[in-house]
């Protein structure tokens, strides 16, 4: 059996640290004995920008994802982006980026050059509020792979997206027609139930992690602003 190596550290913000992990070729990323994201199962975060994508029928569209990760669905979303889209990651974990500079390079490659796309050291509720506020124009779709999905174990402050006040910011950030995609690990049917409560039109898809129909099953919710 392949050893683990540790390669690095981070420190989350008001969190515990993560840890990056080399397994003979693949990377793991660590919450204590916790897998949060892998090279070897990455297929369910890179459907989240596909399918979101699929799903809008606009010119340009405006993206806002949270959380940056191992950069999966920010590549998918740049993969597939429509001609004059644009995609804004924010991502809390300085470490995260320098990760994506430095060890993670070969699977970064050149998205975070791509001008489509810019990756900001901030918290997605904030670039939601300025949304909301008027600060900047609304979104096409949100994206969320933060944490877990709504039963977080990362960053105590993610929990706030989930909640209805939360979830109702995430509806006035967007564009009429426009969608909130949510990555979860798990089913979520009380999650499921907010989301109809807030007046969008849900829809829930079940992916595998990976593209062989193999891998766990993750959640992934899209809500439709009417």
């Amino acid at each position: 059996m392949l050893p683990r190596e540790e390669i690095a550290t981070a420190q989350i913000p008001g969190g515990d640290t993560l840890t990056l992990v080399s397994h003979g070729r693949d990377f793991i990323i660590m919450l204590g004995r916790d897998e949060l994201m892998g090279t070897r199962m990455q297929f369910s975060e890179e459907q989240l920008a596909q399918l979101t994508l699929e799903r809008l029928d606009v010119p340009g569209p405006r993206l806002l994802i949270g959380g940056y990760g191992m950069g999966f669905t920010y590549r998918a979303a740049l993969e597939h982006l429509p001609e004059g889209g644009s995609v804004i990651v924010a991502e809390v974990v300085p470490g995260i980026l320098e990760w994506a500079k430095g060890p993670l390079a070969d699977l970064t490659g050149e998205s975070l050059s791509d001008p489509r796309g810019e990756v900001v050291l901030a918290d997605v509720a904030a670039l939601i509020d300025d949304a909301v506020d008027g600060t900047t124009p609304l979104f096409d779709a949100i994206l969320l792979d933060v944490d877990n999905g709504p039963d977080g174990i990362v960053r105590e402050g993610n929990e706030r997206l989930y909640t209805r006040t939360g979830i109702a910011r995430m509806r006035d950030a967007l564009k009429p027609g426009g969608i909130i995609a949510i990555w979860s690990a798990a089913p979520d049917h009380k999650f499921t139930g907010r989301l109809r409560d807030a007046q969008l039109d849900v829809e829930v898809r079940t992916v595998r992690a990976r593209p062989n129909n193999k891998g766990p099953h993750h959640t992934i919710w899209f809500a439709r602003r009417r």
